[in-house]
């Protein structure tokens, strides 16, 4: 496809500094295809929240994000913040460890194998969720999984790893030594229910956490949010079968595990858990939750 003004924002420290050598590389594949843009221009990010004040105040037609669902999240919220008319369309070279969202998107890791992807995407409106005014394109969550997903940042800084494996060692890390229980009052779509849970995941695409397919039916352009909790208490051998079987989507048939289509959500917890959005903290008293159908133009691969 042929794109007009396209601006790359790319996080250097992706992926554990990685991040920097794949924007170099990705600049040298644009630069050798210029001729699909009417203009380029490349921006490198110079810390938290910079990628979001970037994208709020860019004038393009494309805006791509360079870099991990962190990265892409804050691209999000600075797109979002502009009028819907206003609003660049959003492309993804993933560069990151979960890469979650460009899973939904089709998109394959790697610059090599990810930038001729991008040429020859195709655009389709996408939804986005807010989450207390934050949008969040793939997964917003509390208590087990938000503690995984937040615990990643410091276990990557100390051992390294990166990937699916990342995320399975935090969260038999997780499993072993915390399995916390919240109380929680919801209302879905209207409907009042109350319980303990130790883990609660709302997600508009499918996966979270490196490929863990946690909602299976979960559609990111049908207008709804799809929610999955697991009833409270869990022992350790039920809760770490759970947690391998999600890899696969085969944990859907537990008796221990709830789920949810919504266009709509209200919660709150006692005690407050860990919670994340795409894979940045969140903090709250009460989460109110909605999707904004067809929201944000995106670029997915071709099948």
């Amino acid at each position: 496809m042929a794109f007009g003004r396209t601006v790359f924002i790319g996080n250097p420290a992706a992926n554990n500094g990685a991040g920097a050598a794949d924007i170099a590389a990705l600049e040298s594949l644009a630069q050798a295809s210029a001729a699909s843009f009417s203009s380029l221009e490349f921006i490198r990010t110079a810390g938290p929240g910079d990628a979001a004040a970037r994208a709020r105040a860019v004038e393009a037609d494309l805006v791509v994000a360079v870099g991990g669902d962190g990265t892409i999240h804050e691209v999000v919220s600075g797109l979002m913040e502009r009028p819907p008319a206003d609003r660049a369309s959003l492309g993804v070279i993933p560069c990151g460890n979960g890469n979650d969202f460009a899973r939904t998107l089709g998109m394959p890791v790697g610059v090599a194998q990810a930038f001729p992807a991008l040429l020859a995407a195709e655009e389709r409106p996408l939804d986005v969720g807010l989450c207390n005014g934050v949008p969040f394109m793939q997964t917003l969550s509390f208590g087990l999984d938000a503690a995984i997903a937040l615990g990643t940042h410091d276990r990557r800084a100390r051992t390294g790893q990166t990937g699916t494996s990342l995320f399975v060692s935090e969260g038999i890390e997780q499993l072993l030594h915390h399995r916390d229980e919240y109380a929680f009052e919801a209302v879905f779509d209207g409907m009042a229910e109350r319980g303990r849970m130790m883990m609660f995941a709302v997600q508009n695409g499918r996966t979270y956490g490196g490929g863990f397919d946690i909602c299976p039916e979960a559609e990111p352009s049908d207008g709804m949010l799809d929610i999955c909790y697991a009833s409270a208490p869990l022992g350790l051998v039920p809760a770490l079968l759970l947690f391998l079987r999600a890899k696969g989507g085969n944990h859907v048939g537990s008796r221990k595990m709830t789920f949810h289509r919504v266009r709509a959500l209200d919660v709150a917890f006692d005690p407050s858990p860990p919670a994340q959005i795409d894979g940045e903290r969140i903090e709250s008293p009460r989460y109110r939750v909605h999707i904004e159908p067809a929201a944000l133009s995106v670029l997915f691969a071709r099948r």
